[in-house]
């Protein structure tokens, strides 16, 4: 089955609901061809009516048709290029919105195989490219292959043997090209791919510039991004070769062939029976015919980038969503008991850039109301199980429930309301104090933001509740990490997942932290994460795990150290 392509159905669709500019693009292309052809032959006239037998009556009302042709030629081009920059931008404002759209479609194992960088390069760099393909690659090769058709025929006014001659130079520069756009297409997908890596390390660099000063691996990261550019330069390099080098290729035949004109109609020679004036413009038209060809060099490197552009969106529009919800599903059905029971079914797990088995044959039952805590060291893949517990990665094999329900399948718009996750670090949006907690959701009241805040012992920022909050916000690690609990809490989910948060805490903040977590946790099930059994926090059941396996389970003191 042919796999439909997205980026190209959007301009199709652009060009159909704007049908009266798209004819009139079409006229404009038609009116600038014909126009192109009509200076040769006033030239001929001129050359075999006028200067031959000397006559100079009628000079100046061929003078001012051939300059008008010129001039609108060049009114012609400009209403064409707006057209053009009009259609192309809207269609690529429509192909970035699907895009954006596509985005939160995409299942959380996407994100943990691609970069942000990676991301935001197909909506720049490639989004961009697939509006070169349309603005400056396929309607300007549109013309130009017309202006050669146009221009072969007016030769063959003038002599069939001439036109036939243009014509057998004509497969020698299509095999040049069609070499050219093989080798060009390569190397724009090379340097597409070579860009989101570019890109990908600088936000990197951006993203953790205080960790690199910290550990003073300023140099480290420029080298790796040095080697990145470098990569990028050789590649770039061979699409300014294939692009210089073609162009100097059809100047030389230019040349060969407009000798060879020359030559056969001498008056020695005479093979081409034609006169003075014809031999004139014959060469005007023969300079003609390489122009169009000559401008194939970078309208086909346009193509090129654009063709590789809509490959790499329509590779990201056709990417596997995230269809498994049940977006009939309530919450109401989901907590008809209200309770909370969760269950591990043979549960296995691999991200996709990987075969290693993160989690492998994973069983637990878990009733409501129990507080467990997950313990082993970094990597064993604890935090890969409260994305699964969350849904926001599907299980390789297995499946986990809440109250009987695949959490795969329960839908995003429940998902707060049934759950309360606080991570290790809390991580602030664009917004006052009171929008940490509510995320900007209309449905949760100021008063119900402050209320939560009061009740997880944050009281002391009531003076802030209406302040803008960022990243360099002065608030302790403490605070934030009792923001993200008011956030975890705020929907009141009978469900709580903690990973961590008591880490890189001094022993009066960490009291502080768990003083609040007794009192959210009441009347929830609690699942939370820990390295080691010394800095969990106070649990029913304690679950080890080592190898993607639980190698113990029970009540914490009859766990072995």
């Amino acid at each position: 089955m042919k796999q439909k392509n997205i980026p190209l159905e959007i301009i199709i669709k652009e060009l159909g609901k704007h049908k009266r500019q798209t004819a009139l693009l079409m006229f404009l292309i038609l009116a600038v061809v014909l126009a192109s052809l009509v200076p040769p032959q006033i030239l001929r006239i001129i050359i075999d009516t006028k200067l031959t037998p000397r006559i100079v009556q009628g000079l100046l009302p061929l003078a001012i048709v051939s300059i008008g042709c010129l001039v609108l030629i060049a009114i012609l081009d400009f209403i064409k290029s707006t057209l053009l920059i009009l259609l192309g931008q809207n269609s690529v404002q429509n192909l970035r919105a699907e895009m954006a759209n596509k985005l939160t479609r995409l299942p959380m194992d996407f994100f943990t195989t691609h970069t942000a960088g990676e991301v935001t390069s197909r909506f720049s760099n490639d989004a961009e490219n697939v509006n070169t393909l349309f603005a400056n690659g396929l309607v300007d090769l549109v013309i130009d292959l017309s202006k050669i058709i146009g221009i072969i025929i007016s030769i063959a006014i003038f002599s069939v043997k001439l036109a036939l001659l243009c014509l057998a130079f004509l497969p020698l520069i299509w095999g040049i090209t069609k070499y050219f756009r093989a080798a060009l297409l390569q190397s724009q997908m090379k340097n597409l791919a070579q860009l989101g890596k570019v890109n990908s390390h600088l936000s990197e660099t951006l993203m953790n510039i205080h960790i690199v000063k910290a550990y003073a691996k300023e140099t480290y990261m420029e080298q790796q991004y040095s080697k990145k550019l470098g990569d990028n330069f050789q590649t770039i390099d061979k699409v300014n070769f294939y692009d210089s080098i073609y162009s100097s290729i059809v100047t030389i035949t230019k040349a060969l062939l407009i000798a060879l004109v020359v030559v056969l109609s001498c008056d020695s020679v005479n093979a081409l029976g034609i006169t003075l004036g014809m031999v004139a413009a014959s060469l005007d038209l023969v300079s003609d015919l390489f122009k169009p060809i000559d401008a194939l060099g970078m309208e086909l490197q346009n193509i090129q980038k654009g063709v590789s552009g809509i490959d790499r969106v329509n590779q990201f529009l056709t990417l596997k969503e995230d269809k498994s919800k049940n977006e009939k599903l309530t919450l109401k059905e989901i907590m008809a008991t209200n309770t909370i029971s969760v269950a591990f079914h043979k549960v296995s797990f691999h991200y996709s850039d990987s075969n290693e088995m993160v989690l492998k044959d994973f069983n637990l039952e878990i009733p409501s109301g129990k507080k467990v805590t997950f313990v082993g060291r970094t990597g064993v893949g604890k935090t890969t199980l409260f994305r699964l517990i969350l849904g926001l990665l599907e299980p390789t094999e297995g499946s986990i429930t809440i109250n009987g329900y695949d959490v795969y399948s329960i839908p995003n718009k429940l998902k707060r309301q049934l759950y309360g996750y606080v991570q290790q670090q809390f991580i602030p949006i664009k917004g006052t104090l009171l929008e940490q907690i509510s995320l900007k959701d209309p449905e949760i009241t100021e008063e119900r933001c402050a209320q939560v805040l009061n009740y997880v012992g944050l009281e002391e920022l009531e003076s802030l509740y209406h302040e803008q909050i960022n990243e360099q916000s002065t608030l302790s690690q403490g605070q934030k990490q009792l923001l993200s609990i008011a956030r975890a809490i705020v929907c009141d989910p009978q469900f709580l997942l903690l990973d961590e948060i008591t880490a890189s805490l001094d022993s009066k903040t960490e009291k502080r932290l768990i003083d609040a977590l007794d009192k959210v946790s009441k009347g929830r099930t609690v699942l939370s994460i820990s390295h080691r059994k010394n800095t969990m926090l106070d649990c029913d059941l304690m679950v080890v795990i080592e190898n993607g396996r639980i190698s113990q389970w029970g009540k914490p003191d009859e766990i072995v150290s």
